[in-house]
C-alpha cells in the first residue's frame, strides 16, 4: 500500500459520510427506514400468542358431563365461547359466515358411553384457512376435554378403592414438563422478528448503498483506488452498524423478544455482517449504474431472501442450485449466526463458519469492486 492510501481512505470516508447525510433518499432508507421498521413491523405480533378465539359448543348430550366440558371451554384463555347450541347446522353456518373459528360437537349419549367404558368421541372442527387460529381452537378444546377426561378416570380409580393421590398417580404415572428454551412465550413474534430484523437491515443497507453507488456512476465518480473504496466501505458500514445496534440493543428489549444470550458475540457478528452487505450494495450499484434502478430491483428481493435464509423454510426442501446460491447473500449466514448468538446464547466459536462466509463475501466483493467500477458503461 502506498503512502497516499491512508489519506485516500480518510478523504473517501469523510466524503461518503457527508454524501449519505446530504442525500435525502439515501438517508431515509439507510437510517430512518430501520427506525420506522423497528417500531411498526413488530407491532402486529405484540400479543405473541393467539387468545380468545371465537368458538361454539354444540351440546347434543345435555348432561352434567357435557355441561362441565362447556364450562372448561369457557374458562380456557385460548377460547371465547360465543354460542352454545344443540344444532350442529347452526354452528356450521356461523363458521361459514366467519362469526366463529371452530366448534366442538358433544354427541348424544356421550355420558352413557363414558359410563359404559365404550369409545366416546368429541369432534372438533376448525377453520383451516388460518393456521394460528385453527391451532388455538384445536388446542383449546383438546385441553378442556382432556381435563374433564382426566377427572373421570381419577373418579373411576377412586371408586375401585384408591385414594385421590394414588388415583392421580395411577392415571399419570409419568409426568412431563415442557419448557420452551429459546422462545419462552412460544409466540410467533419471538420466532419471526429476530430473524427478519437481520433481513430488514440487509435490505435497507443494500438499497441505500446501491442508490449511492448509482449516483456516483451517473456522475462518473466510480473510479477509485483500493484505499478510497475501503474508506467508502468504512463510512457506509458505520451507518449500518448503528442500525444493527439499534435492533439488538433497543428494539429487542422494547418488544421483549428473546435476546442478550451473547451480546458481545452479536457485536462481532455485526462487524462481519454489515461490511458484507455494503460491499454487495456497492457491487450492485456499479452493475446497475442507475440510482432508481437499484431501488426498483432490490425492493422486491426481500421475500425470496427470507425463504433462502433457512429460518422459515426447510433448506432441504430447496432445489440444490438454490441451496448453493443462497450463500451468496449475507442474510443467509447473518440470520443463522444471529439466532445462535442472540437468542440461543451460543459461544462465538460455534458461529465461526458463518463469520467465515461473511468475511469471504466481503473480500471477494472488494477484489471485484475496482474491476466492476472501471468497466465502461455499455451503450
Amino acid at each position: 500500500m502506498s503512502d497516499t492510501e491512508p489519506l485516500r481512505f480518510g478523504s473517501a470516508w469523510r466524503e461518503t459520510a457527508l454524501a449519505v447525510l446530504r442525500d435525502k433518499g439515501v438517508l431515509l432508507i439507510m437510517l430512518l427506514a430501520p427506525i420506522i421498521y423497528g417500531f411498526f413491523y413488530p407491532w402486529p405480533y405484540g400479543t405473541q400468542a393467539v387468545t380468545r378465539v371465537p368458538v361454539a359448543v354444540v351440546d347434543q348430550d345435555h348432561t352434567a358431563l357435557s355441561r362441565q366440558i362447556a364450562r372448561f371451554a369457557l374458562a380456557n384463555p385460548r377460547l371465547d365461547v360465543r354460542m352454545v347450541t344443540g344444532d350442529v347446522g347452526e354452528a356450521q353456518q356461523a363458521l361459514w359466515r366467519g362469526e366463529i373459528e371452530g366448534y366442538a360437537l358433544l354427541p348424544a349419549d356421550l355420558k352413557r358411553n363414558v359410563l359404559r367404558g365404550t369409545s366416546a368421541v368429541v369432534t372438533i372442527e376448525g377453520n383451516g384457512a388460518y393456521a394460528l387460529l385453527n391451532k388455538a381452537v384445536l388446542y383449546g378444546f383438546s385441553e378442556a376435554v382432556g381435563t374433564v377426561s382426566a377427572g373421570v378416570e381419577i373418579r373411576k380409580l377412586q371408586s375401585g378403592g384408591q385414594s385421590a393421590i394414588q388415583a392421580a398417580r395411577s392415571r399419570s404415572p409419568l409426568s412431563t414438563q415442557l419448557v420452551a428454551l429459546f422462545n419462552p412465550t412460544e409466540g410467533y413474534g419471538s420466532y419471526v422478528v429476530p430473524a427478519v430484523a437481520l433481513l430488514i437491515l440487509q435490505q435497507t443497507l443494500l438499497m441505500g448503498v446501491a442508490m449511492l453507488a448509482g449516483t456516483w456512476a451517473e456522475a462518473g465518480r466510480l473510479r477509485a483506488s483500493m484505499g478510497a473504496w475501503l474508506g467508502r466501505l468504512g463510512a457506509l458500514s458505520g451507518f449500518g452498524f448503528l442500525s444493527g445496534v439499534f435492533y439488538f440493543g433497543w428494539v429487542f428489549f422494547l418488544q421483549d423478544y428473546p435476546r442478550g444470550g451473547n451480546p458481545w458475540g452479536a457485536l462481532v457478528l455485526l462487524a462481519f455482517y454489515v461490511p458484507a452487505i455494503c460491499t454487495l450494495g456497492l457491487l450492485l450499484g456499479c452493475w446497475f449504474r442507475d440510482r432508481e434502478r437499484a431501488l426498483q430491483v432490490l425492493l422486491f428481493t426481500a421475500l425470496p431472501m427470507a425463504f433462502l435464509s433457512g429460518f422459515s423454510w426447510p433448506v432441504e426442501a430447496l432445489p440444490e442450485p438454490l441451496q448453493a446460491l443462497r450463500w451468496l447473500f449475507p442474510s443467509t449466514a447473518g440470520i443463522q449466526a444471529s439466532l445462535r448468538l442472540n437468542q440461543m446464547g451460543a459461544p462465538l466459536h460455534d458461529v465461526l463458519p458463518y463469520l467465515g462466509v461473511l468475511l469471504s463475501l466481503t473480500l471477494a466483493g472488494l477484489l471485484t469492486l475496482r474491476l466492476a467500477a472501471t468497466t465502461p458503461k455499455q451503450a
